[in-house]
Protein backbone atom coordinates (compact mmCIF):
# COMPACT_ATOMS: atom_id res chain seq x y z
CA UNK A 1 0.00 0.00 0.00
CA UNK A 2 1.13 3.78 -0.70
CA UNK A 3 2.52 5.73 2.27
CA UNK A 4 -1.28 7.40 2.50
CA UNK A 5 -4.33 5.98 1.75
CA UNK A 6 -7.03 7.16 1.95
CA UNK A 7 -11.48 6.18 1.57
CA UNK A 8 -13.24 9.05 0.13
CA UNK A 9 -16.99 8.52 0.96
CA UNK A 10 -18.09 11.31 -1.50
CA UNK A 11 -21.55 10.72 -1.68
CA UNK A 12 -21.43 9.08 2.23
CA UNK A 13 -23.53 6.30 2.65
CA UNK A 14 -25.97 7.52 -0.23
CA UNK A 15 -26.78 4.70 -2.58
CA UNK A 16 -29.18 3.63 -5.64
CA UNK A 17 -29.51 0.30 -5.15
CA UNK A 18 -30.68 -2.14 -1.47
CA UNK A 19 -28.46 -4.76 -1.57
CA UNK A 20 -29.33 -7.51 0.98
CA UNK A 21 -26.08 -7.92 2.82
CA UNK A 22 -24.84 -3.83 2.61
CA UNK A 23 -22.24 -3.55 5.66
CA UNK A 24 -22.10 -0.30 5.29
CA UNK A 25 -25.77 0.20 5.67
CA UNK A 26 -25.59 -1.88 9.49
CA UNK A 27 -21.81 0.58 10.03
CA UNK A 28 -24.40 4.09 9.44
CA UNK A 29 -27.27 2.33 11.52
CA UNK A 30 -24.68 2.45 14.29
CA UNK A 31 -24.15 6.68 14.05
CA UNK A 32 -26.00 9.80 15.26
CA UNK A 33 -25.73 10.90 11.55
CA UNK A 34 -26.93 8.37 8.88
CA UNK A 35 -25.60 9.80 6.39
CA UNK A 36 -23.63 12.85 5.83
CA UNK A 37 -24.76 13.48 2.30
CA UNK A 38 -22.52 14.78 -1.15
CA UNK A 39 -18.88 15.92 -0.09
CA UNK A 40 -18.45 19.70 -0.79
CA UNK A 41 -15.80 20.90 -3.19
CA UNK A 42 -14.44 22.76 -0.06
CA UNK A 43 -14.56 19.79 1.89
CA UNK A 44 -12.62 18.01 -1.14
CA UNK A 45 -9.90 20.77 -1.12
CA UNK A 46 -8.82 20.72 2.27
CA UNK A 47 -8.38 17.13 2.25
CA UNK A 48 -6.66 16.85 -0.96
CA UNK A 49 -4.37 19.89 0.43
CA UNK A 50 -3.48 18.49 3.75
CA UNK A 51 -2.76 15.06 2.24
CA UNK A 52 -0.35 15.98 -0.50
CA UNK A 53 1.34 17.91 2.57
CA UNK A 54 1.35 14.89 5.18
CA UNK A 55 2.78 13.09 1.98
CA UNK A 56 5.47 15.21 1.20
CA UNK A 57 6.83 13.68 -2.03
CA UNK A 58 5.26 9.98 -1.37
CA UNK A 59 3.02 8.58 -2.96
CA UNK A 60 -0.79 8.89 -2.22
CA UNK A 61 -3.92 6.51 -2.71
CA UNK A 62 -7.25 7.88 -2.51
CA UNK A 63 -10.12 5.60 -3.28
CA UNK A 64 -13.55 6.46 -3.75
CA UNK A 65 -15.87 4.15 -2.01
CA UNK A 66 -19.82 4.46 -0.51
CA UNK A 67 -22.70 4.06 -0.62
CA UNK A 68 -22.20 4.42 -4.28
CA UNK A 69 -19.68 6.95 -5.07
CA UNK A 70 -20.77 7.91 -8.70
CA UNK A 71 -24.19 9.40 -6.86
CA UNK A 72 -21.55 12.44 -6.15
CA UNK A 73 -21.61 13.26 -9.94
CA UNK A 74 -19.07 13.30 -12.21
CA UNK A 75 -18.31 17.01 -11.67
CA UNK A 76 -17.05 16.66 -8.22
CA UNK A 77 -14.63 13.79 -9.26
CA UNK A 78 -13.52 16.19 -12.31
CA UNK A 79 -13.09 19.04 -9.29
CA UNK A 80 -11.19 16.70 -7.52
CA UNK A 81 -8.66 15.52 -10.12
CA UNK A 82 -7.88 18.91 -10.55
CA UNK A 83 -7.49 20.21 -7.08
CA UNK A 84 -4.92 17.08 -7.23
CA UNK A 85 -2.98 18.14 -10.13
CA UNK A 86 -2.66 21.37 -8.98
CA UNK A 87 -1.74 20.86 -5.30
CA UNK A 88 0.83 18.43 -6.41
CA UNK A 89 3.82 20.52 -6.45
CA UNK A 90 6.60 17.99 -5.39
CA UNK A 91 5.37 15.68 -7.93
CA UNK A 92 3.72 12.65 -5.53
CA UNK A 93 2.76 9.66 -7.51
CA UNK A 94 -0.91 9.88 -7.44
CA UNK A 95 -3.13 6.29 -7.36
CA UNK A 96 -7.09 7.10 -8.13
CA UNK A 97 -9.66 3.81 -7.61
CA UNK A 98 -13.17 3.92 -7.31
CA UNK A 99 -15.64 0.96 -6.07
CA UNK A 100 -18.98 0.82 -8.16
CA UNK A 101 -22.36 -1.43 -8.15
CA UNK A 102 -22.02 -0.40 -12.16
CA UNK A 103 -25.47 0.98 -12.94
CA UNK A 104 -24.81 4.45 -13.10
CA UNK A 105 -22.11 4.10 -15.56
CA UNK A 106 -21.79 5.54 -18.57
CA UNK A 107 -19.38 6.14 -21.70
CA UNK A 108 -18.43 9.50 -20.50
CA UNK A 109 -17.68 8.22 -16.69
CA UNK A 110 -15.49 5.51 -18.63
CA UNK A 111 -13.81 8.78 -20.71
CA UNK A 112 -13.00 10.11 -17.32
CA UNK A 113 -11.41 6.80 -15.84
CA UNK A 114 -9.57 5.80 -18.73
CA UNK A 115 -8.09 9.74 -19.17
CA UNK A 116 -7.09 9.81 -15.40
CA UNK A 117 -5.78 6.01 -14.88
CA UNK A 118 -8.65 5.12 -12.22
CA UNK A 119 -8.72 1.61 -11.59
CA UNK A 120 -12.16 0.47 -11.57
CA UNK A 121 -13.77 -2.37 -8.67
CA UNK A 122 -16.98 -2.98 -9.92
CA UNK A 123 -19.03 -5.41 -7.68
CA UNK A 124 -20.79 -8.68 -9.26
CA UNK A 125 -21.25 -11.74 -7.10
CA UNK A 126 -21.33 -14.51 -10.54
CA UNK A 127 -24.02 -14.97 -13.13
CA UNK A 128 -27.79 -14.00 -13.00
CA UNK A 129 -29.05 -16.56 -10.04
CA UNK A 130 -25.82 -15.37 -8.20
CA UNK A 131 -26.23 -11.89 -8.08
CA UNK A 132 -29.66 -12.02 -6.27
CA UNK A 133 -28.83 -10.30 -3.19
CA UNK A 134 -27.55 -7.40 -5.37
CA UNK A 135 -30.77 -5.90 -6.25
CA UNK A 136 -31.88 -2.00 -6.98
CA UNK A 137 -34.59 -0.29 -5.14
CA UNK A 138 -37.37 -1.92 -6.83
CA UNK A 139 -36.05 -5.25 -5.75
CA UNK A 140 -34.88 -5.99 -9.14
CA UNK A 141 -31.46 -8.38 -10.17
CA UNK A 142 -29.08 -5.66 -11.40
CA UNK A 143 -27.43 -8.41 -13.72
CA UNK A 144 -27.31 -7.25 -16.63
CA UNK A 145 -26.58 -3.68 -15.97
CA UNK A 146 -23.25 -4.69 -14.23
CA UNK A 147 -22.39 -6.56 -17.71
CA UNK A 148 -23.34 -4.00 -19.48
CA UNK A 149 -20.71 -1.98 -17.78
CA UNK A 150 -18.29 -4.40 -17.91
CA UNK A 151 -18.66 -4.26 -22.11
CA UNK A 152 -18.13 0.04 -21.54
CA UNK A 153 -15.39 -0.51 -19.72
CA UNK A 154 -13.53 -3.08 -22.11
CA UNK A 155 -14.57 -0.57 -24.58
CA UNK A 156 -13.35 2.54 -23.26
CA UNK A 157 -9.92 0.20 -22.01
CA UNK A 158 -10.52 1.29 -18.86
CA UNK A 159 -8.79 -1.06 -15.60
CA UNK A 160 -11.25 -2.64 -13.83
CA UNK A 161 -11.67 -6.03 -11.22
CA UNK A 162 -14.14 -7.84 -10.17
CA UNK A 163 -15.62 -7.72 -6.55
CA UNK A 164 -17.94 -10.71 -4.89
CA UNK A 165 -19.19 -10.58 -1.49
CA UNK A 166 -18.88 -14.07 -0.54
CA UNK A 167 -21.97 -15.16 0.53
CA UNK A 168 -22.89 -18.74 1.82
CA UNK A 169 -25.02 -19.32 -1.41
CA UNK A 170 -21.78 -18.37 -3.63
CA UNK A 171 -19.66 -20.50 -1.64
CA UNK A 172 -21.62 -23.16 -2.15
CA UNK A 173 -22.04 -22.59 -6.18
CA UNK A 174 -18.20 -21.27 -6.69
CA UNK A 175 -17.38 -23.78 -9.62
CA UNK A 176 -19.84 -22.34 -11.49
CA UNK A 177 -19.14 -18.23 -10.67
CA UNK A 178 -15.57 -19.00 -11.47
CA UNK A 179 -16.15 -20.85 -14.50
CA UNK A 180 -18.54 -17.56 -15.50
CA UNK A 181 -16.03 -15.32 -14.85
CA UNK A 182 -13.22 -16.86 -16.70
CA UNK A 183 -15.50 -17.18 -19.50
CA UNK A 184 -16.11 -13.60 -19.31
CA UNK A 185 -12.77 -12.75 -19.57
CA UNK A 186 -12.28 -11.18 -15.69
CA UNK A 187 -8.84 -11.66 -15.13
CA UNK A 188 -8.45 -9.59 -11.66
CA UNK A 189 -11.46 -11.04 -8.93
CA UNK A 190 -11.75 -10.08 -5.11
CA UNK A 191 -13.82 -11.97 -3.14
CA UNK A 192 -14.71 -10.78 0.19
CA UNK A 193 -16.74 -12.51 2.71
CA UNK A 194 -20.20 -11.28 3.54
CA UNK A 195 -20.10 -9.93 7.39
CA UNK A 196 -23.10 -10.06 9.70
CA UNK A 197 -23.89 -6.76 11.46
CA UNK A 198 -22.31 -6.22 14.72
CA UNK A 199 -23.82 -7.95 16.96
CA UNK A 200 -26.12 -10.30 15.16
CA UNK A 201 -25.87 -14.00 14.97
CA UNK A 202 -28.20 -14.55 12.92
CA UNK A 203 -27.56 -17.71 10.36
CA UNK A 204 -28.74 -17.71 6.49
CA UNK A 205 -27.53 -18.17 2.78
CA UNK A 206 -26.03 -14.82 3.49
CA UNK A 207 -23.03 -15.84 5.42
CA UNK A 208 -20.77 -18.82 5.45
CA UNK A 209 -19.62 -21.24 8.05
CA UNK A 210 -16.65 -22.36 9.04
CA UNK A 211 -16.89 -25.44 6.72
CA UNK A 212 -18.56 -23.42 3.90
CA UNK A 213 -15.57 -21.08 3.68
CA UNK A 214 -13.13 -23.87 4.07
CA UNK A 215 -14.66 -25.46 1.16
CA UNK A 216 -14.42 -22.31 -1.29
CA UNK A 217 -11.38 -21.54 -0.35
CA UNK A 218 -9.53 -25.20 -1.82
CA UNK A 219 -12.01 -25.64 -4.67
CA UNK A 220 -11.03 -21.88 -5.80
CA UNK A 221 -7.76 -22.35 -4.97
CA UNK A 222 -7.08 -24.98 -7.00
CA UNK A 223 -8.60 -23.55 -9.99
CA UNK A 224 -6.41 -20.90 -9.24
CA UNK A 225 -3.41 -22.60 -9.47
CA UNK A 226 -4.54 -25.05 -12.63
CA UNK A 227 -4.76 -21.16 -14.53
CA UNK A 228 -1.62 -20.64 -13.37
CA UNK A 229 0.14 -23.79 -14.72
CA UNK A 230 -1.49 -23.46 -17.36
CA UNK A 231 0.45 -19.99 -18.42
CA UNK A 232 -3.75 -18.72 -17.84
CA UNK A 233 -3.28 -16.67 -14.65
CA UNK A 234 -5.91 -15.22 -13.14
CA UNK A 235 -5.66 -12.80 -10.01
CA UNK A 236 -7.61 -13.68 -6.33
CA UNK A 237 -6.82 -10.92 -4.81
CA UNK A 238 -6.60 -13.30 -1.35
CA UNK A 239 -4.71 -15.77 -2.93
CA UNK A 240 -2.25 -13.44 -4.38
CA UNK A 241 -1.39 -12.05 -1.14
CA UNK A 242 -1.10 -15.67 0.69
CA UNK A 243 1.43 -16.66 -1.54
CA UNK A 244 3.41 -13.67 -1.58
CA UNK A 245 2.99 -14.31 2.56
CA UNK A 246 4.46 -18.26 1.84
CA UNK A 247 7.16 -16.90 -0.30
CA UNK A 248 8.36 -14.09 2.35
CA UNK A 249 7.51 -11.55 0.46
CA UNK A 250 5.16 -8.01 1.18
CA UNK A 251 1.35 -8.03 0.91
CA UNK A 252 -0.49 -5.36 0.28
CA UNK A 253 -3.68 -6.05 1.19
CA UNK A 254 -4.82 -4.50 4.58
CA UNK A 255 -5.25 -7.58 7.03
CA UNK A 256 -3.10 -9.67 5.90
CA UNK A 257 0.03 -9.42 8.05
CA UNK A 258 -2.16 -10.14 10.95
CA UNK A 259 -2.85 -6.85 11.80
CA UNK A 260 -4.41 -3.43 11.04
CA UNK A 261 -2.86 -0.63 9.43
CA UNK A 262 -2.31 2.87 9.19
CA UNK A 263 -5.16 3.67 7.38
CA UNK A 264 -8.11 7.01 6.91
CA UNK A 265 -11.30 7.03 5.69
CA UNK A 266 -12.95 10.01 4.69
CA UNK A 267 -16.89 10.40 5.01
CA UNK A 268 -18.86 12.93 3.13
CA UNK A 269 -18.64 15.98 5.65
CA UNK A 270 -14.49 15.56 6.52
CA UNK A 271 -14.98 12.74 9.43
CA UNK A 272 -11.96 10.93 9.67
CA UNK A 273 -12.12 7.37 11.07
CA UNK A 274 -10.05 4.37 11.06
CA UNK A 275 -11.29 1.80 8.52
CA UNK A 276 -14.26 1.04 6.30
CA UNK A 277 -15.71 -1.27 8.88
CA UNK A 278 -15.42 1.15 11.51
CA UNK A 279 -16.82 4.33 10.68
CA UNK A 280 -18.95 5.03 14.04
CA UNK A 281 -19.39 7.34 16.09
CA UNK A 282 -16.79 5.50 18.70
CA UNK A 283 -14.01 5.22 16.30
CA UNK A 284 -14.31 9.18 14.92
CA UNK A 285 -10.82 10.22 15.10
CA UNK A 286 -11.35 13.90 13.77
CA UNK A 287 -12.81 16.46 10.96
CA UNK A 288 -10.34 16.92 7.67
CA UNK A 289 -12.05 20.84 7.88
CA UNK A 290 -10.88 21.52 11.61
CA UNK A 291 -7.92 23.75 10.85
CA UNK A 292 -5.64 22.28 14.20
CA UNK A 293 -6.43 19.07 12.49
CA UNK A 294 -3.97 16.80 9.65
CA UNK A 295 -3.26 13.51 8.75
CA UNK A 296 -0.34 13.73 11.06
CA UNK A 297 -2.58 14.86 13.99
CA UNK A 298 -5.18 12.33 13.06
CA UNK A 299 -2.64 9.19 12.88
CA UNK A 300 -1.31 9.69 16.47
CA UNK A 301 -4.63 10.68 18.42
CA UNK A 302 -5.87 8.70 20.68
CA UNK A 303 -8.46 6.71 19.33
CA UNK A 304 -6.25 6.09 16.29
CA UNK A 305 -3.55 4.47 18.35
CA UNK A 306 -5.91 2.34 20.44
CA UNK A 307 -7.79 1.19 17.21
CA UNK A 308 -4.26 -0.11 15.48
CA UNK A 309 -3.20 -1.59 19.01
CA UNK A 310 -6.30 -3.97 19.77
CA UNK A 311 -5.83 -5.43 16.51
CA UNK A 312 -1.90 -6.47 17.41
CA UNK A 313 -3.34 -8.96 19.98
CA UNK A 314 -2.80 -12.91 18.99
CA UNK A 315 -4.90 -15.55 20.11
CA UNK A 316 -2.65 -18.11 22.52
CA UNK A 317 -4.09 -20.95 19.76
CA UNK A 318 -2.80 -19.23 16.87
CA UNK A 319 0.94 -18.44 18.26
CA UNK A 320 0.88 -22.12 18.89
CA UNK A 321 -0.25 -23.19 15.11
CA UNK A 322 1.94 -23.98 12.56
CA UNK A 323 0.07 -22.67 9.89
CA UNK A 324 0.35 -18.73 11.65
CA UNK A 325 3.26 -17.61 9.50
CA UNK A 326 1.07 -17.65 6.45
CA UNK A 327 -2.70 -17.11 8.01
CA UNK A 328 -1.19 -14.49 10.48
CA UNK A 329 -4.47 -15.22 12.75
CA UNK A 330 -7.13 -14.84 10.18
CA UNK A 331 -6.08 -11.39 8.37
CA UNK A 332 -9.33 -8.66 8.74
CA UNK A 333 -10.18 -7.53 12.42
CA UNK A 334 -13.69 -7.27 11.47
CA UNK A 335 -13.87 -10.92 9.73
CA UNK A 336 -12.75 -12.23 13.05
CA UNK A 337 -14.81 -9.94 15.11
CA UNK A 338 -17.48 -11.58 12.92
CA UNK A 339 -16.93 -15.34 13.30
CA UNK A 340 -14.11 -17.39 13.63
CA UNK A 341 -12.51 -19.33 10.67
CA UNK A 342 -10.10 -20.92 12.10
CA UNK A 343 -10.97 -24.05 10.99
CA UNK A 344 -11.60 -23.07 7.59
CA UNK A 345 -7.99 -21.98 6.92
CA UNK A 346 -6.63 -24.89 8.78
CA UNK A 347 -8.81 -27.44 6.44
CA UNK A 348 -7.42 -24.86 3.38
CA UNK A 349 -3.65 -24.82 4.18
CA UNK A 350 -3.88 -28.71 5.18
CA UNK A 351 -5.28 -29.46 1.46
CA UNK A 352 -3.83 -26.49 -0.53
CA UNK A 353 -0.28 -25.85 1.37
CA UNK A 354 1.88 -27.96 -1.63
CA UNK A 355 0.13 -26.68 -4.49
CA UNK A 356 2.02 -23.05 -3.34
CA UNK A 357 5.39 -24.99 -4.66
CA UNK A 358 4.16 -23.78 -8.01
CA UNK A 359 4.92 -20.37 -7.61
CA UNK A 360 7.92 -20.69 -5.83
CA UNK A 361 9.69 -18.93 -8.83
CA UNK A 362 7.52 -16.11 -7.78
CA UNK A 363 9.66 -15.52 -4.77
CA UNK A 364 11.63 -11.56 -4.98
Amino acid sequence: MPPLSIMIKPASSLCNMRCEYCFYHNVTELREVSSFGIMTNETADNLIEKAINFANGESVAFAFQGGEPLMAGLNYFEHFVEKVKSANKLNSQIYFSTQTNGTLVTDQWCEFFHKNNFLVGLSLDGNFKHNKFRVDANRENTFYRILNAAEKFKRHKVEFNILTVLTGYCADNIDDIYKFFRNKGFKYLQFIPCLRPFNDNTESELYMTPEQYGDFLIKCFNYYVKDYVRGQYTSVRWFDNIVHQFLGNKTEQCGMCGHCMHQFVAEGNGNIYPCDFYCTDEWYLGNINDENENFDTLAHCDKAIEFLRESLAVPDKCKQCNFYPVCRAGGCKRTRADRDYCESYKKFFSSCLPLFRAFINEKK
